[in-house]
């Protein structure tokens, strides 16, 4: 009895957690999917994302080969000779006897190094590989930022398929309206069948256009999920983007230039390399070694010897080279610098455009809506002949196309204003 009481009250419990859980995850299936959540979405689903960690991941491991350049060096090496003569005594000195050493000579020796000083060689490499992951990481959120582009075109695309829809709703509608005042008509005996019969076919064609905008809209959907790695309902809710507060700002933030900007650095840095690689290098050292003969050339036979001391190293081969070395390195930024400014006045000249084009389409909206008033005044004023008997079905018709046309017209202009302002921002680098 004790374990029935127990297990209705923990179905209960379930019940009642699940019946307020179902209206949270309805209300989150059915949100309004945002441009900026259609953004976030697909830029961190894009393959391309991985690379940045495998950058980072590169980097880190080469700065710390880079490190072991301060720690003590190793080495060991070997060798057995034989040679035709060798250092021989022949002063003869009473009651000493020096013997020649042998010909065949062997040598085992180990030598540990420890860096003091290298120009400053290992600290650039280790900044130079770090302004290198620097350029690798940006070259990515270039290639990323790309993706938004293609992210406005297919999300626009929809919102424009939407408004398409609702005035398709509109038509059937009107027609539905005709019908029925027709039909009356019909049966009245005031009116012929066939102005019917031009109605219904009009109400088919309009089915018919719903039909291939849902399977278009239906298609961009998909393709949106496919780059958001989502699936998305093909009736989901696409949020129009709010452009209340644009502003046709000239300032330009684009990935593009913070690219440029690393790449002049991780070109300067190549002069600090140049410099570092040419200036002495100083080390100590200690040898150790088992050979025949030792460090006493006159003792023929085995033995163990060591040498410690300080090492200076300086290569005055690179001299030759570093004044055009330096200049091939003010070359190459010289080249980042025109790349530079010729991004700069492609983009400029995409904005001027974008703000021609804003200009224009918010002036052909303004008269758009002037021409839909006129054309809903015709019509409603065809809808009162038409159930007179004043006109045929065919004049009806012609009415309500007309304010179709001029509904697309506006529709198409909203979307392309919408657009140019998204542009814009996408150009300028806001967005």
């Amino acid at each position: 009895m004790k374990l029935t009481i127990w297990l209705n009250r923990l179905i209960t419990g379930k019940a009642i957690i699940a019946a307020l859980l179902i209206p949270v995850i309805t209300d989150a299936q059915n949100a309004p999917l945002r441009l900026e959540q259609a953004y976030e979405m697909s830029t961190k689903n894009y393959p391309m994302i991985k690379q940045k960690e495998l950058v980072k991941r590169t980097s880190e491991l080469n700065i710390k080969n880079l490190s072991t350049g301060y720690l003590p060096q190793l080495s060991f090496s070997g060798q057995a000779t034989y040679q035709s003569d060798v250092t021989k005594v022949d002063v003869p000195i009473p009651g000493f006897k020096i013997d020649a050493p042998e010909k065949d000579q062997y040598k085992i020796v180990a030598e540990a190094n420890q860096l003091l000083f290298d120009g400053g060689l290992i600290k650039t490499q280790k900044e130079m590989q770090e302004l290198n992951a620097r350029v690798e990481d940006q070259k990515v959120e270039v290639e990323l930022y790309k993706v938004k582009e293609r992210i406005n075109q297919i999300y626009l695309g929809v919102l424009y398929l939407d408004q398409q829809l609702k005035q398709v709703e509109l038509i059937k509608q009107d027609v539905n309206t005709g019908i029925k005042r027709v039909e009356a008509q019909v049966n009245n005996g005031i009116a012929f069948r066939s102005n019917l019969n031009l109605l219904k076919a009009e109400l088919l064609k309009a089915e018919q256009r719903e039909i291939e905008l849902r399977s278009s809209r239906k298609g961009f959907i998909e393709t949106l999920g496919l780059f958001m790695n989502q699936s998305l309902d093909e009736n989901i809710v696409l949020e129009k983007p709010s452009v209340n507060a644009f502003t046709t700002d000239k300032n330009i933030s684009r990935p593009e230039l913070k690219l440029y900007s690393d790449q002049s650095a991780l070109l300067g840095h190549q002069d600090k390399m140049i410099r570092a690689r040419n200036l002495p290098k100083t080390s100590l050292f200690v040898q150790g070694g088992y050979g025949r003969p030792a460090l006493n050339l006159l003792k023929n036979e085995f033995d163990f010897f060591y040498v410690g001391g300080i090492r200076l190293n300086w290569s005055l081969g690179g001299l030759y080279t570093s004044k055009k070395d330096k200049q091939v390195v003010e070359i190459n930024k010289r080249m980042v610098d025109i790349q530079k400014e010729t991004f700069l006045l492609n983009t400029n000249t995409q904005l001027t455009q974008q703000r021609s084009e804003i200009d224009k389409l918010q002036k052909l909206i303004g008269s758009d809506d002037q021409i839909i008033e006129l054309r809903v005044q015709v019509k409603d004023a065809a809808k009162a002949q038409l159930e007179n008997g004043v006109i045929t079905a065919n004049d009806y018709l012609r009415e309500i196309n007309a304010e179709d046309q001029a509904r697309q017209t506006l529709i198409a202009h909203q979307i392309q204003l919408l657009q140019a302002q998204i542009n814009y921002q996408t150009i300028s680098g806001k967005q």
